[in-house]
């Protein structure tokens, strides 16, 4: 006996749940089509302001390689990258990075998350929250000043805090 997950009866498996008709907003598990408006694409001409914060970052911090932005939950909002990294990976692991810094500020009793940086043999991942939303995760090469980073990111961060609110 099949179910109708696989085209043979739907009625083969009694008292199971089952879904009749269309939904609000759409067909039969379709999202309905204000639920991909909630954030823009990476290059959609409104975040223009963002990128350039974000490119005028990489031009005056040397050994910076490029940035993205992205929410809490992992998702990219834009990027400022080049091709040697996939911006949606670095976003999951700004979220990460972000619910890890989250964890030991709750353990030891200390402030919200403010950054995070990561060192490998490679160069340096750096996590800094822009907002409660918001994340700014910077790649850097192993020759980084990471004390110049830190001085030029935390008003860059207030910057795009500022240009997200608009």
């Amino acid at each position: 006996m099949t179910s109708g997950f696989f085209g043979g009866d739907p009625d083969g498996l009694p008292g199971l749940p089952r879904r009749e008709g269309v939904e609000p907003g759409g067909a039969v598990g379709q999202l309905p089509p204000a639920a991909f408006d909630a954030r823009p694409e990476p290059y959609d001409p409104v975040l223009s302001p963002v990128r350039a914060a974000m490119a005028d970052l990489r031009l005056r911090v040397p050994g910076v390689r490029g940035s993205v932005l992205a929410g809490v939950d992992g998702l990219l909002i834009t990027y400022d990258l080049g091709p040697e990294a996939e911006p949606h990976d670095l976003a999951a692991l700004a979220a990460t990075t972000f619910g890890l810094g989250r964890q030991v500020s709750l353990v030891l009793g200390q402030s919200p998350f403010r950054d995070a940086t990561m060192r490998n043999e490679g160069g340096y991942f750096t996590v800094y929250a822009v907002n409660s939303n918001t994340l700014l995760a910077v790649l850097g090469g192993d020759g980084l000043n990471v004390a110049r980073l830190h001085l030029e990111a935390r008003p860059t961060c207030n910057h795009l805090a500022g240009l997200l609110a608009l």
